[in-house]
């Protein structure tokens, strides 16, 4: 990110709102063969991929903590600014020109630089690229890796490659970042604003499928972080959720489920908010929505325990403050402006309540960006680094810093800086005032160990679609073909039902997995299951699932009920049961399990200790044919 880019782009929004010419290169086929794994780890390291979560946690293979200390090893994602001629490094961001792969290559063996990077403790590197890198077919020149010659001859992505394979070889997690489209820097008016700016949402979601293909045989490859900064352009905002072109709600879910189900079931994928939207001009709304949309509207992959949501923090922006100065800033604090209790709260309300426990949204918060530049010597921002570093430390947070590496006498803002012999200059030198900051935050105790564990709770929307979450589901085909459908994650079951919107809460709560092995399921589309003499919901019509099954989907017809999905328990389950009706308010347990996955909608829900066994609804006219009462069962015979 770039304070100078950040403040042209306001400039150019709020004067002149002049359409800028996109910068991009037609996509090429990726030809270049998949690499071979990496080779083992040079030092046994503590960790056992794959990763995954458990509640607000990342785990390793073994249920351990690992917390994403990493830092952002930027340039294979592009550094021309879009103007002048790119072969001049003035017109490279700080001076720098990437040639399209990571920033040192030119400088400092690959060897030093990861030992540079081990001493700053950290054990995971966010790996940007750019959708060009992918598709150019050019090797770099040799100077662009005049320190490392074995990797002159090589295209972009192959340099990518063994970057990737150095470092997971010498122990270190990488998640791999997309963030732009093109190799023009980001982020602002410039080609790469949301992950369709410059390409089709389906060549996107093809190029995600294909990176991670190339690295499945890689363990320590642990994630995928879908795009970065997704952004207002000169005429639209993206948003979260109404099911257009620019909803970035919906195209994160496809790619998401498209990794897991067709190129690597065992990575991590992490979704970051919104991160603006609206005019920065005083008067009209604009602001910085981060991940206040999960509240409401929250993500359910293929494997429930893959998801991780991030956000970016830097002092010179704020909640509703683009960043920029002089002409183009508003009046809005920027977070740097902001006490040190206004930040703290401001923190949790754009991010950090999604690590609440025991909610729908539950997930792992990985601010995978923030930094500060060792030459700043204002008060506030230098005060906001300190409140910042000591908010990651009291909350246990995983982040990433921005940036790594960079060039000295350029970049200030990189912790580690290598002029043109090689020779290191940062925080591990002396005289970097960040250093005390960093220091606390890296030594700072927090969880480790086993994590046991916990109840998942995660929402279904058929707002726009399908959203069929299970892969036995899907394994059977289309079971109910014209309607939009919904079925939990494999390992859930259905617990909540919305009366009106088609939205469905899903979970393990005590009973853990409770379907048996094997891949049958009975869609109920009548009332024939119903037992003679066992009318629940008397003059509704009821689809009720056979003795020993359980709700695990459902589908809908406008808003009314189409079919309920059912699957057959592993064990025996109670039956008989009570009625729950939810179609004039609120029915859910006292405890508020869950949270509200259907915001302003009536919404039913078992407790804990049931399974849903069926759902009834009228066709009566003037009523809401949606799901109006529940049959829910206990658990134990």
């Amino acid at each position: 990110m770039s304070i100078t880019k950040s403040i042209k782009i306001v400039t150019y929004l709020t004067v002149t709102f002049l359409v800028l010419t996109l910068f991009g290169t037609a996509p090429a086929t990726a030809g270049s063969q998949s690499p071979a794994p990496a080779p083992a780890a040079s030092a046994t390291a503590a960790w056992q991929p794959p990763l995954s979560t458990r509640g607000r946690y990342i785990v390793d293979a073994n249920g351990n903590r690992f917390r994403l200390k990493a830092a952002n090893w930027d340039g294979a994602q592009g550094s021309w600014t879009g103007s002048g001629s790119i072969d001049d490094p003035a017109n490279h961001h700080a001076g720098q020109d990437s040639y399209g792969i990571p920033l040192g290559l030119d400088r400092a063996a690959l060897p030093q630089l990861l030992s540079d990077f081990h001493a700053l403790g950290i054990n995971s590197i966010r790996l940007p690229f750019s959708n060009a890198m992918i598709h150019t077919t050019a090797p770099v020149p040799d100077a662009a890796v005049a320190a490392n010659p074995q990797l002159r001859g090589k295209t972009p992505l192959e340099v990518y490659d063994a970057v990737v394979a150095a470092l997971t070889g010498d122990g270190f997690a990488v998640i791999l970042n997309n963030h732009t489209n093109t190799s023009r820097w980001c982020c602002g008016i410039d080609g790469n604003e949301r992950w369709n700016s410059s390409q089709s949402t389906q060549q996107w979601a093809d190029d995600w499928v294909f990176m991670a293909r190339r690295y499945a045989a890689n363990s320590r490859v642990v994630g995928a972080d879908l795009y970065n900064e997704v952004r207002r352009d000169v005429l639209d905002d993206p948003n979260w959720g109404l099911g257009d072109d620019h909803d970035w709600y919906a195209a994160a879910q496809l790619a998401g489920d498209r990794i897991l189900t067709e190129a690597d079931p065992n990575l991590l994928i992490v979704i970051e908010g919104i991160n603006w939207t609206g005019i920065p001009v005083d008067g009209l709304p604009h602001g910085r929505p981060a991940l206040t949309p999960v509240r409401t509207l929250s993500n359910t992959l293929v494997d429930a325990h893959k998801l991780v949501y991030s956000a970016h923090f830097y002092g010179y922006t704020g909640p509703h403050h683009s960043g920029a100065t002089g002409i183009g800033e508003t009046s809005d604090p920027r977070y740097q402006d902001l006490t040190r209790d206004e930040l703290y709260q401001t923190l949790a309300d754009e991010a950090f309540f999604v690590t609440t426990e025991g909610k729908h949204y539950t997930a792992p918060v990985w601010i995978s960006e923030f930094g500060i530049g060792s030459n700043e010597t204002g008060t506030a921002a230098r005060t906001w680094f300190g409140n910042i570093t000591d908010y990651f430390t009291d909350h246990d947070t995983d982040f990433a810093y921005w940036p790594l590496v960079g060039w000295e006498g350029h970049d200030d803002w990189a912790l580690l800086r290598y002029d043109t012999s090689g020779h290191r200059y940062g925080l591990l030198d002396g005289g970097d005032w960040r250093a005390t900051a960093w220091d606390h935050l890296m030594s700072s105790a927090g969880r480790t160990g086993y994590v046991a564990p916990g109840t998942t709770w995660r929402m279904l929307s058929t707002d726009h679609g399908d959203q069929v979450e299970s892969l036995r589901v899907r394994a059977g085909g289309d079971w109910d073909s014209g309607a939009y459908k919904a079925a939990c994650p494999d390992g859930l079951r259905l617990i909540g039902l919305a009366h009106s919107g088609g939205r469905g809460l899903c979970t393990d709560a005590t009973a853990g997995d409770l379907r048996a092995a094997g891949n049958t399921q009975t869609v109920v589309t009548d009332e024939r299951y119903v037992p003679a003499g066992g009318d629940w919901a008397s003059g509704y019509t009821k689809f009720q699932c056979p003795a020993g099954q359980f709700v695990i989907g459902y589908s809908r017809r406008g808003e009314r009920v189409s079919a309920v999905l059912c699957a057959p328990a592993a064990a025996a389950v109670g039956a008989g049961g009570r009625t729950l009706w939810f179609d004039r308010s609120d029915n859910r347990p006292a405890d508020g399990a869950g949270d509200d996955y259907a915001y302003g909608a009536y919404k039913g829900q078992c407790t804990a200790d049931e399974y849903i066994a069926g759902v009834a609804f009228t066709t009566r006219v003037g009523s809401t044919p949606g799901p109006a009462a529940a049959l829910c069962v206990p658990l134990q015979p």
